[in-house]
């Protein structure tokens, strides 16, 4: 009987071993992978106990997991991995300054629900989006504001807690525990302990000595006991913020302004390298901060103050501008002292490992191996140049981010490591920098833990007295090792179960869309940093969001894809029915592209993965249908208003939803309306040639009319695309095949003129910019007809700016508030149509953060997708709006997004090209 089997019955929540499930825990966001026996997902305390007892009567270890986005490998091994994060992710209560949480409560979570108190929770960590409080005491975390609120230990209370055993003592007064540990620690000489206050390596055995032995569990990573609940202490949330950014003409220029940074009382002081802020300037999401540096500086230090006012915080950098340019630190101060400027400011300093890790080739990588060491601030520059030195004299390159304030930064050699040679180099140099951080007064984990990567070098670094006592807190804690074993104590070599040289080298494939080094290589860029697991903001991944399911996130989905492709035949493992299910969900909205650092296209992995797919099964009738949506539209619009009327009696032969209403035909076409029209000459821009897409034509043709006589009142001669589809919808079906027909003839039509080419529907007209390239290689007309498409509301603000358009008051007083489509958001960003809109004299234009809206094409009409359509829209958008009141105008560029606000959220929503429409008076 299989572990799954056997445990399941014992629990309410499910217990899963199948090939996929095991592969997708097999690794986090660490260089190392092994295979787990099972996972389970628990739904409460008593299913974690019941767990505990039945693997310690089989002998089989238990391992505590959050997110997974441990770097030493401390949530990857050879046992039932328990994700507590699926669901015991409830906050039970915040009274007063304290909150009691479930271990797979999100940081941003429980900062969201205190904020209400004006409270959050002091740690910091870069990946507050998605990393949980039981993480965070697994590793005892600290993050970017530690130098004025200390790491996860200091604020942890109380922790209810599963042992080896399955019992559940009180750590704080067990005497059976205090003894033993007690006895323990009897005989050593703690002062000292830790050498660096900014301590996550070993046990904490200095706090234990105090009786509770709380504070010993948090940094244990999971090897002590199993955290089912923890009482933590919030502090005050700062009434105002502000950030200088220092620019400088070198990293050591940078540390060296530091000890200024804290002469005011910085909150924190973070370092950037060029090498991350290069990258940041190529990605849509993370560009902001590139547009408002001051020249090309060579790193940037982030300086933040809290304080009770803007003019307090304020004044402040002002007082740290003045110092550092009297001392001659940098060339320029950036100050951001408004919410929008922090949050691009701070958005790319939180991506910055995300970012480093995209700029991988190959199997070549930014590895975590030495990048959590710390010392003292003041020895931070002679500590940086004699490790830049180790790095040089062993050939190996890094980036440089992290935590000046504290004297911790993230560094992170590029190591190969399918070559043996590359191991050997990344041990040695694993070994010289810990004796390095020692020399320094630092230590060699500082708050990411020992996991695999550093648990070996313990022994050695706090010498055998101390080292041995560890190893007896384990055996009290745990006397058969069953809990998360081979971390902290007892561990193997660093070089043991790393993941590259585990995976199979690829088997060729042939696919119909060009990836730049394979299919195999595109799915393989993710490295399991899980910005796909967040929930509060952007727009990745809208499924995960709706099922808190790893399979259902970019990174579940990704490495699925790498299984699946580092088989014997990948062909045929592309047609595995378990793996369809893993990517069914994916809503192809393309957010991977722009908010995943690494941009891991998901989108265009399924599209090639259905075309593999359902050319082994076969494709299915409702997927023809839909990918010949133009067709599709072009008869319903040709027999309306029947075919409105007999469009009700497909719903069952194509597996569509009962509950969603389908789109109406209009018999008087965009391209009929057109065709009577006198020809409008222009005034002097020139000719455009307006992709007419299959909804503009023929299901909202009144948007394709205000778009016509908006470009031709602002001067264009309007010439109508109007002789064939993108192929869009073949595209999101996996009819690859068709869709490279369907661009081949739009790239010979549209590059026999040079005239600009606009669209109103982004998910058609950003065809063109974006998939055409992987439909089409090497063909050079692709490019140009990228370059020459862009979305109407560019047009049009540039014709308002320069005269060529007025806009009257028509709409002065109103608020807009504005829903952007996610293929916008993924490849050009929604500026173009907020500034539009922004236009409108008198109005008051809001962007709403509120993610996808669920719809997806025809995602949303599918019968088994409807309820978690819903569900998406229901997350955020839906709120959104209800919130909003009855006259606020309702803008989206999407006609599945209008669809889905329009049947969940009982709200018209209009074009923001039709609001514009109304504003020139032109309705």
């Amino acid at each position: 009987m299989s572990l799954a089997r056997t445990l399941s019955p014992l629990i309410s929540g499910d217990v899963r071993d199948d090939p996929y499930t095991r592969h997708l825990y097999a690794s986090d966001a660490s260089m190392y992978a092994i295979q787990p026996l099972a996972v389970a997902f628990p739904r409460h305390a008593d299913d974690v106990q019941a767990l505990v007892a039945a693997c310690g009567e089989l002998g089989v270890p238990v391992l505590p997991r959050g997110a997974g986005t441990s770097l030493a490998g401390q949530t990857v091994g050879a046992a039932v991995i328990v994700d507590f994060s699926r669901h015991m992710n409830r906050i039970i209560e915040i009274d007063g300054a304290t909150a009691r949480v479930q271990p797979g409560v999100v940081q941003d979570q429980l900062n969201r629900a205190a904020r209400k108190y004006g409270l959050m929770f002091g740690p910091d960590t870069s990946t507050s989006n998605r990393a949980t409080i039981g993480g965070m005491i697994g590793n005892n975390s600290a993050g970017s504001h530690s130098v004025r609120y200390g790491s996860t230990v200091d604020h942890v209370q109380s922790l209810k807690v599963v042992l080896a055993d399955a019992t559940t003592p009180d750590l704080a007064t067990d005497p059976r525990l205090n003894t033993a540990v007690a006895g323990a620690l009897r005989g050593l000489d703690l002062e000292g302990f830790p050498r660096f206050w900014r301590h996550s390596g070993g046990y904490r055995l200095d706090l234990a000595a105090s009786g509770d032995l709380t504070k010993l569990i948090v940094g244990s990573e999971g090897t002590l006991a199993v955290v089912t609940e923890a009482t933590v202490g919030l502090v005050e949330r700062p009434k105002a913020k502000a950030i200088a950014v220092g620019h400088f003409t070198s990293t050591p220029a940078a540390i060296a302004a530091t000890a200024d940074a804290l002469t005011f009382d910085a909150a924190s002081v973070e370092l950037l390298d060029k090498a991350i802020l290069d990258l940041s300037r190529q990605r849509v999401d993370y560009a902001g901060l590139g547009g408002i540096l001051e020249g090309d500086p060579q790193a940037l230090l982030f300086v933040e103050f809290f304080g009770d006012t803007p003019k307090e915080v304020a004044d402040r950098v002002d007082e740290l501008a003045a110092t550092w340019k009297a001392g001659g630190h940098g060339y320029h101060t950036l100050r951001a002292l408004t919410a929008r400027q922090q949050s691009a400011v701070l958005k790319v300093r939180k991506a910055g490992l995300g970012l480093l890790m995209a700029s991988s080739v190959g199997s070549r990588r930014p590895l975590a191996f030495v990048e959590d060491t710390a010392v003292p601030p003041e020895r931070l520059l002679p500590y940086v140049e004699e490790f830049a030195a180790i790095l040089d004299r062993h050939g190996l390159s890094a980036g440089f981010y992290g935590h000046c304030s504290v004297g911790c930064l993230h560094i992170r050699p590029f190591v190969d490591l399918r070559v043996p040679a590359e191991i050997a180099t990344m041990r040695a140099v694993a070994e010289e920098i810990a004796e390095l951080a020692a020399r320094h007064g630092g230590v060699n984990s500082s708050e990411h833990g020992d996991g695999l990567a550093r648990s070996e070098f313990n022994r050695r670094l706090f010498g055998e007295d101390l080292y041995e006592a560890m190893r007896q807190v384990k055996r009290i804690f745990d006397p058969g090792g069953l809990l998360n074993p081979g971390k902290i104590v007892d561990a193997p070599p660093m070089t043991e179960h790393l993941r590259d040289p585990s995976m199979p080298e690829p088997r060729p494939l042939t696919t119909t869309l060009s990836f730049a080094d394979g299919m195999h290589a595109a799915a393989d860029r993710c490295m399991n940093v899980g910005v796909c697991r967040k929930d509060d903001t952007g727009v990745m991944c809208p499924s995960y969001m709706a099922t808190r399911e790893e399979e259902h996130s970019t990174r579940g989905r990704a490495n699925a894809l790498v299984k699946a492709l580092s088989s014997e035949d990948p062909r045929g493992a592309l047609g595995d029915e378990r793996l369809h299910g893993i990517l069914d969900l994916c809503l192809e909205c393309k957010a991977c592209q722009s908010e995943c650092p690494l941009g891991v296209d998901m989108a265009a992995l399924k599209s090639e993965f259905l075309h593999q797919y359902q050319d082994i099964h076969g494709v299915p009738l409702r997927s023809r249908v839909f990918g010949a949506i133009r067709t599709l539209n072009r008869l319903g619009s040709a027999t309306a208003p029947l075919s409105n009327w007999l469009a009700g009696f497909a719903r069952g032969p194509l597996g569509l939803s009962g509950s969603r209403p389908l789109p109406r035909f209009h018999r008087d076409t965009l391209l009929r309306w057109h065709a009577r029209r006198p020809a409008a000459p222009g005034t002097g821009r020139g000719e455009v040639i307006l992709l007419a897409d299959s909804f503009t034509s023929y299901t909202e043709p009144g948007i394709g009319r205000a778009a016509v006589e908006l470009l031709e009142r602002a001067g264009y001669h309007v010439r109508l695309e109007a002789r064939g589809c993108c192929g869009r919808s073949s595209i999101s079906k996996g009819l690859l095949d068709r869709a490279r027909t369907m661009a081949a003839s739009m790239v010979a039509r549209l590059a026999e003129s040079d005239a600009p080419i606009a669209g109103v529907e982004p998910s058609c007209l950003l065809t063109l910019k974006d998939e055409y390239a992987a439909l089409l290689p090497g063909d050079p007309r692709v490019a140009e007809v990228a370059a020459r498409a862009r979305l109407v509301p560019d047009l049009l603000t540039e014709a308002i700016d320069d005269g060529s358009l007025t806009l009257g008051d028509a709409l002065r007083g109103r608020r807009i508030l504005l829903h952007g489509h996610c293929h916008e958001k993924a490849v050009v960003g929604t500026t173009a149509t907020r500034e539009l809109l922004s236009r409108i004299p008198g109005a008051e234009v809001e962007e709403i953060d509120a993610g996808c809206c669920g719809m997806a094409g025809s995602f949303g009409f599918e019968r088994e997708h409807y309820d978690l359509s819903m569900k998406i829209g229901g997350l955020r958008l839906f709120p959104a709006v209800a919130a909003s009141s009855p006259d606020t105008l309702l803008a989206a560029t999407g006609v599945s997004c209008r669809q889905q606000i329009a049947h969940g959220a009982g709200r018209a929503a209009r074009h923001p090209v039709e609001l514009v429409h109304e504003a020139a008076g032109l309705s």
